[in-house]
């Protein structure tokens, strides 16, 4: 089977409905009451985890919103018609995030650490995209997700999940228990600015002649970590505040090209090293503020906010993690918005 055929054959990816800021993810019926899954069962469900945080997104609650731009060096344009990979610049308006429900957490170099990125092209379409810098995902289905988010309740005793409960839950999802395998032997990065950014999910890039690419992708750090003065509440965005500060901060977006027999459909198995890559442009980020209305807090980075030439695979992750968002999303603006733990101007030199 060569390539063409089999691209085409992934082209069978389910509709997307992408519309303004605050968008609402399309839905699957997987999630719907005929599955027993809803949207207001993960709700619920980070409630139960994390208590109430009315105003706070559900998950990645602790964050800050950055701006920058991304300079396309047109080498993307092999394998995709997007226009962010047409030669020039490209404004981005992003959010640096910690894993969890809880804005009010402290920081550790093991929660995962998120960015999300809006990029607004001229005719007023966006590409939206949330990563983590875990070399692959925790689970590989919905299903898997919430599982395992009631297991990681923290009990009252210790702070951190019942190892009882986590057992039996990584005894019923044995993807998990590999995936947090290969997780553990990568040491937790120092800092945001130290991080690696992934999408974990497979999407189909598309070309001016209709084929379909399955592609992964990764912005790679150009710089190390400002040292963070851990034991400090905020310690890891008060580190990314201080270095900011100095100076702009890059990524290279890198992409990796999947092969016929590479995992398309499960977040938790990686690709091998060896496959190919492309060098698309580099991140450029030169902005920092607490969260406030009309920045990144703003924004639902629905990973099917998509521009043509990038369209989803048909990984259930991206149509639960749509649905999820955009549920999160109304559920937030139409409660008080708090301030943000993170404040940006109170950050010490």
């Amino acid at each position: 089977m060569d390539r063409r055929s089999l691209l085409f054959g992934l082209g069978a990816v389910g509709a997307f409905l992408a519309i303004d800021l605050g968008t609402v993810g399309y839905v699957n019926r997987w999630i719907g009451p005929h599955a027993g899954l809803t949207r207001q069962a993960f709700l619920d469900g980070f409630r139960r985890v994390y208590g109430p945080q009315p105003g706070f997104r559900r998950n990645h609650a602790k964050g800050v919103a950055v701006k920058g731009y991304f300079d396309s060096n047109g080498n993307g344009r092999e394998i995709s018609r997007a226009a962010v990979f047409l030669p020039g610049r490209t404004s981005v308006t992003g959010r640096f995030s910690l894993s969890g429900g809880d804005p009010f957490m402290a920081d550790t170099l093991e929660s995962p650490k998120g960015l999300g990125l809006a990029f607004d092209f001229a005719d007023g379409t966006q590409w939206r995209t949330a990563m983590i810098d875990l070399p692959v995902f925790h689970v590989n289905s919905p299903q898997g997700f919430y599982d395992r988010l009631l297991a990681s309740k923290p009990v009252a005793a210790t702070g951190k999940p019942d190892p009882a409960v986590m057992s039996a839950f990584l005894a019923q999802h044995p993807e998990t228990a590999a995936a947090m395998a290969l997780i553990n032997k990568q040491p937790p990065s120092q800092g945001f600015g130290a991080s690696t950014y992934r999408s974990l999910v497979t999407f189909l890039f598309v070309d001016d002649v209709g084929v379909r690419t399955p592609v992964r992708w990764a912005f790679i750090p150009l710089q190390a970590a400002v040292r963070a003065r851990l034991g400090t509440t905020n310690a890891l965005f008060d580190a990314l505040v201080r270095q900011m500060r100095g100076g702009p901060l890059r990524w290279r977006l890198v992409l990796t090209i999947g092969e016929p027999d590479d995992p398309i459909l499960d977040a938790t198995l990686p690709w091998p090293n060896d496959r190919r890559t492309i060098d698309a442009g580099l991140l450029t980020l030169t902005g920092i503020e607490s969260e406030h209305a009309g920045n990144a807090r703003d924004i639902n980075f629905d990973p099917l906010v998509l521009p043509d030439g990038i369209e989803p695979s048909a990984d259930p992750l991206l149509s639960a993690r749509s649905s999820v968002y955009g549920a999160s999303y109304r559920a937030r603006t139409g409660e008080y918005n708090p301030a943000s733990l993170v404040q940006v101007d109170e950050v010490a030199l």
